[in-house]
């Protein structure tokens, strides 16, 4: 009898040096390709980011809600020599979208509006309001003049512009295109979208984002623009000349409005992301909307949904979206399969974080695939 316990501890503990031995290889194993992969992600941002003394960018990679890579390049501030942090807060620009998109569906969900309303329900005045719908403005299929590519643009650049005056600014330009018929990107669209908002909400554009999506998702760094407010852990914005870097264009926030105007850090943008999939913002049923490829006219499908673009990296399905505004670029993209967020901030237009975040995303995709 002892000699047959003796023989079964011997064995359990056999088996149990063969299960930690097991356990020591997958965790060396897993390190080495986090390693790599860390190697491979730094390989990739510096080719675009290599001085450590030019503006800079931040970058971060998650997986399942978790943070798996995070750094920052260059310079936040070349005047007060002040190094790129992974907090620092930067403009934007066109990652906007998402956000107002989102409240457009959160009004929806509250029976306030639906997205196939005519926009002269909201706006009598509105020219051939009664034919574009609010889908056409989130989907940029409206047909609408881009304010962007105005030339009168310059004379309003530097104004304060309410929503209406900026709605007011560019509905009388003649239309590209029927309602539906082509995805053009537009700004105008989402600018509409904006004061549809504070129409329908009584809320100013900037509040409602505050209150049912920065709060919710305990976005505590992110905020609609200012060059006056002080904003702790601002990244300053900058472009480059052929005889070096000067600090960014002025312009009013509120000419980009609900296009373009909010600022944020990666950190925050992983908070948003995460409370998209936790239905914090939005039930499901309405949030699925916005990641839906709808179809022109024709019946011909295009890879827009409401404030994103819906692509794929080798076949596997993608949620992405840039954004440019004077002295800075973003970018992100989402992989839902395999719930990986790649996230790109840059403090100088002359560095754009597009073809990185996608490489860096496919990296970390095969990766994951291993």
């Amino acid at each position: 009898m002892v000699l047959l316990l003796i023989v079964h501890l011997q064995y359990k503990l056999v088996s149990m040096k063969n299960f930690l031995l097991a356990v020591l290889l997958a965790t060396c194993a897993f390190n080495l390709s986090f390693a790599q992969l860390n190697k491979k992600i730094d390989s990739i941002i510096q080719t675009e980011f290599k001085d450590q003394n030019d503006p800079g960018g931040v970058f971060l990679v998650s997986k399942k809600g978790k943070t798996i890579y995070e750094k920052a390049f260059g310079k936040a501030n070349l005047e007060l020599n002040v190094d790129m942090a992974p907090n620092n807060v930067f403009q934007i620009g066109s990652m906007t979208k998402q956000f107002t998109a989102v409240s457009i569906l959160i009004l929806e969900s509250q029976g306030k509006l639906s997205v196939y309303d005519p926009i002269s329900k909201y706006i009598p005045d509105y020219p051939s309001g009664n034919s574009i719908t609010i889908h056409h403005l989130l989907t940029h299929t409206s047909g609408i003049k881009d304010f962007t590519k105005m030339k009168s643009i310059s004379e309003i650049a530097q104004k304060e512009m309410s929503p209406k005056m900026m709605v007011d600014f560019f509905k009388n330009e003649p239309v590209d295109f029927k309602p539906g018929e082509k995805f053009e990107y537009n700004n105008s669209g989402y600018v509409v979208l904006g004061y549809l908002i504070e129409l329908v909400s009584g809320e100013k554009y900037e509040d409602f984002i505050k209150k049912n999506i920065f709060e919710k998702a305990g976005m505590n760094n992110s905020y609609y623009a200012s060059d006056r407010k002080i904003i702790k852990n601002r990244a300053y914005g900058y472009h480059q000349k052929s005889d070096g870097y000067v600090n960014k264009t002025v312009i009013s926030f509120s000419v980009p409005f609900a296009s373009g105007s909010l600022m944020s850090t990666v950190e925050d943008m992983v908070k948003w992301q995460n409370a998209i999939n936790k239905n914090l913002i939005l039930d499901a049923k309405f949030m699925k909307k916005a990641f839906t490829k709808y179809r022109l006219n024709n019946n011909e499908e295009f890879t827009y949904g409401y404030g994103w673009h819906l692509k794929d990296i080798n076949g596997v399905p993608t949620r992405e979206h840039g954004g440019s505004i004077f002295g800075f670029k973003s970018m992100g993209v989402y992989i839902p399969d395999e719930d990986i967020y790649v996230i790109g901030f840059s403090n100088c237009d002359c560095h754009s974080p597009t073809q990185i975040v996608k490489d860096m995303a496919k990296a970390v995709l095969d990766n994951s695939k291993k």
